[in-house]
């Protein structure tokens, strides 16, 4: 029998005084979803609420409509397998990544009809992060899985101007 006493869990730390956000250079979050249709709306909340906690409010409306292409995008390229959906703040910037499962294809004519299907689904989210000043992209996931990532890009003033009167 063990003579050591039960130590209770540690007591969560206060907040900061007055209600300060948690430092920009801490926003990342991650998130498996399925590859379901439902899943663009899950994502969308999520990063909204994301946001909301670092006080990055205004990037919402450009981050919502971003986050809910690149995953219905993910989705439609690879039905019911599930999508990981990463988002980080650097350098003034909001980065927004979904990896999905779909392979490269190695038949050259198979991967260009591939990669215009997925331009194609994404014309406006493109759309959205040109406005925004932002950039996006896609290529072979380096995760071990394999698969898609796709990004975006929004510079925090951009995406803050995004719908703003």
């Amino acid at each position: 029998m063990s003579t050591h006493p039960f130590i209770a869990c540690p007591v969560s730390p206060p907040e900061p005084a007055g209600g300060e956000p948690p430092a920009l250079d801490t926003l990342t979050c991650s998130l498996t979803i399925p590859g379901e249709p439902l899943s663009a709306q899950i994502a969308r909340v999520a990063v909204g609420s994301v946001l909301h906690a670092y006080r990055l409010d205004p990037l919402a409306p450009a981050a919502a409509q971003v986050t809910g292409e690149l995953v219905a995008a993910a989705w439609r390229l690879d039905p019911g397998r599930g999508l990981y959906l990463s988002v980080r703040y650097r350098d003034d910037s909001l980065r927004l990544t979904v990896y999905d499962g779909h392979a490269p294809h190695a038949h050259p004519r198979l991967a260009a009809h591939c990669e215009a299907r997925r331009r194609a689904a994404l014309r406006l989210m493109g759309a959205v992060v040109r406005e925004c000043g932002g950039a996006w992209g896609f290529g072979e996931s380096r995760e071990p899985g394999g698969g898609t990532r796709t990004w975006a890009s929004l510079p925090r003033s951009g995406a803050a101007a995004y719908l703003a009167d």
